[in-house]
């Protein structure tokens, strides 16, 4: 993006025209652990540089997901393994049927 940016008073923008864009952010941690230590505050910078430049920008994170098929080969105390098994098995599905509807929303708000 930074090859669009224009360093002057209006913040101006080189790409020819207005995009829309996402961020789809994954993490191992909870909803929870993402608020408490701030990873979704953490992504506004990003969003206003790309609204700046492309004209729009919007994310949704994508919590507490299954990081190893195996955890047991992996040192990973912290987590349920199970229990991000059966989190995997029924939210992950929800979560990439909200990143289709996300892009299909772009694609045709765009159009």
């Amino acid at each position: 993006m930074f090859q669009f940016s224009v360093y002057d008073a209006e913040r101006s923008s080189l790409f020819p025209k207005k995009i829309r864009t996402a961020f789809i952010y994954t993490a191992g941690a909870t909803e929870e652990m993402v608020k408490e230590k701030g990873f979704d505050r953490n992504t506004q910078g990003t969003e206003m540089a790309m609204q700046r430049i492309f004209g729009s920008c919007e994310s949704f994170f994508v919590t507490d997901t299954l990081q190893f098929d195996d955890y047991a080969k992996f040192v990973a105390p912290r987590f349920d393994h199970e229990a991000k098994k059966k989190r995997h098995k029924t939210q992950f599905p929800q979560d990439c049927n909200k990143a289709y509807e996300l892009g299909a929303r772009l694609v045709r708000e765009d159009a």
